[in-house]
């Protein structure tokens, strides 16, 4: 749906079912989507806490930080899809401040890793800085991204601004030294 189509559409009045508060529990990361302003940056917050999660588990043998990314991305891919155009029918508004499940999907794109070790937090708070830059500007391909429809529209172009972070990131970790 477009906003223009979603502007003659009136979002319910009906009270919201249990499976309505489930799907608005995703999409907002447990509420982080309803902060009253910045509700993308208060999203991003709630990754970098899911990736802070991880960190005792960091050492175990079983444990690859970049596989459990690219699991992260596949599943809030997934699910933020599929949601996309309920959020948009329920809220009444092509990509709605609550939906920060797209912000998940960004960050730990641009966390991801291909070889051993867990982001130190200077990675982390620079990822979370460079990643809400490319989100708020949206460099090619991202705003063209935003156009498509219901899911991918809200999820893809936030996964084109973790991809540019990613390569930041990576470039810093490189050139810093970082682990």
């Amino acid at each position: 749906m477009t906003q223009r189509e979603l502007e003659g559409h009136v979002p319910s009045t009906a009270p919201a079912t249990f499976l309505d508060r489930c799907k608005a529990a995703i999409i907002s990361c447990a509420g982080f989507g309803y902060a009253p302003v910045a509700s993308g940056t208060f999203g991003t917050v709630g990754a970098m806490l899911l990736v802070m999660a991880l960190w005792p588990i960091r050492n175990e043998s079983w444990f690859h930080f970049g596989g459990a990314m690219v699991v992260f991305c596949v599943v809030s891919l997934a699910v933020g899809v599929a949601l996309g155009g309920w959020a948009e029918r329920f809220y009444g508004k092509k990509d709605p401040k609550p939906f920060v499940l797209d912000e998940l999907l960004g960050y730990f794109a641009a966390l991801f890793r291909t070889g051993e070790g867990f982001p130190g937090w200077k990675e982390m708070v620079v990822a979370f800085f460079v990643f809400r830059l490319f989100d708020v500007i949206k460099p090619p391909p991202g705003r063209q991204l935003e156009q498509l429809p219901r899911g991918w529209g809200i999820m893809l172009d936030d996964l084109a601004a973790g991809i540019y972070t990613w390569m930041f990131v990576s470039a810093l970790r490189w050139y810093c030294a970082w682990p």
